[in-house]
């Protein structure tokens, strides 16, 4: 049995790392992260967006953002447009990015499936639910400026 950890912090980054692990296990074979797969799925469903709008989308801080895209860029996977201010990035996805992501999608499937099997689908819906109302909290929490002074 693992450790409960007291701090909702702590223990949801525990779940997210070991959730990270089963995937990576997973789409390594394919030369994929599960970073990477994020901002690959993430690119699909948006379309084009800048790289600031990717960073608040998946919440990934603008170092991690910057590595992974490089490696996505080098594959082909992504491409990259300048916007009109020369820091400016715009990214979609790339079509070998389109092949590649339909290549992976069997395999995902198949990991998201088993996690969906041992959770049932009721449990299932609700961490899906529940994930969603988190970022949705922090997110709101970000433009109504809250603070610890609350």
């Amino acid at each position: 049995m693992a450790l409960q950890l007291p701090c909702m912090c702590a223990s949801t980054r525990r779940a997210s790392r070991a959730l990270t692990q089963m995937y990576d296990d997973s789409l390594r074979p394919l030369g994929l992260h599960a970073t990477q797969f994020s901002i690959l799925q993430a690119l699909e469903l948006a379309g084009e967006v800048s790289q600031n709008q990717l960073s608040n989308l998946l919440f990934i801080d603008s170092t991690t953002l910057t590595r992974n895209l490089r490696i996505l860029r080098k594959k082909g996977w992504i491409a990259v447009r300048a916007g009109a201010d020369r820091r400016e990035r715009w990214l979609r996805l790339a079509p070998l990015g389109v092949r590649q992501l339909q290549q992976v999608m069997p395999v995902w499937g198949r990991v998201q499936e088993q996690l969906r099997h041992k959770l049932g689908d009721t449990r299932w819906r609700d961490l899906q639910k529940l994930s969603n109302e988190i970022v949705d909290i922090v997110a709101n929490s970000r433009t109504e400026g809250v603070s610890n002074d609350n």
